[in-house]
């Protein structure tokens, strides 16, 4: 659980996990070409993006992993972020009182990540087959995050594959639910923002690349 840590220690840490971040590869959301007007596909590491805010799935009780080593992009955020990013979200929760509901969303300062903030998403966890309450809740956390970062003059978003991963949600479906729901917001809020849909695997690039041609 978080801890209080002194300014040495902060002072250590920062300046090392910025200069991994800066070994990794820092890329710019102005170095990318969009696939369609305001709409990226990019893949590769999202602790390495340099944007308005990206978006973590996060877990209910917001606190990054408690898995130390796993490979969940909670854990990955958390880590390059630093153990501020931990406190701030424990922060919120204490004066929330209650764990984060399922698609809604929560914003913190990105610390050590070149993303300006972290956007927090709680996504649906699937169970022996996907349900339309599942599907209303992944478009849920899509439009909250916007809505969020829209509240917070952010321009541009990177969206994580939320809950395909130890949630279930088929990744081919989250997809759709993803840029549908991304398009209808920027079509009917009339929103100019930037939206860059990160994917890790060459199977859910090829899943954007197919909806986005």
């Amino acid at each position: 659980m978080p801890q209080p840590v002194g300014a040495e220690f902060l002072e250590i840490q920062d300046a090392y996990l910025q200069e991994e971040t800066r070994r990794k590869g820092i890329t710019d959301l102005a170095d990318l070409t969009p696939v369609q007007e305001g709409l990226y596909i990019w893949q590769g590491d999202i602790t390495t993006l340099r944007c308005g805010a990206i978006v973590n799935a996060a877990n209910s009780q917001m606190l990054g992993c408690f898995r130390p080593n796993h490979g969940c992009i909670d854990n990955a955020i958390h880590t390059y972020a630093g153990v501020q990013l931990r406190a701030a979200c424990a922060e919120l929760m204490n004066r929330q009182g209650h764990e984060e509901e399922t698609g809604g969303a929560k914003i913190t300062p990105a610390f050590n990540l070149p993303c300006d903030y972290v956007l927090h998403t709680v996504g649906p966890i699937v169970g022996s087959r996907l349900t339309a309450g599942d599907e209303a809740l992944l478009a849920s956390c899509y439009r909250s995050c916007l809505a969020l970062a829209e509240r917070n003059q952010i321009q541009s978003v990177a969206f994580c594959c939320i809950s395909t991963g130890v949630f279930h949600f088929p990744n081919d479906r989250a997809a759709e639910i993803a840029v549908g729901t991304v398009k209808d917001y920027r079509r009917q809020t009339h929103s100019e923002i930037e939206v860059i849909f990160n994917v890790f695997k060459d199977s859910d690039r090829q899943i954007y690349r197919d909806l986005l041609r």
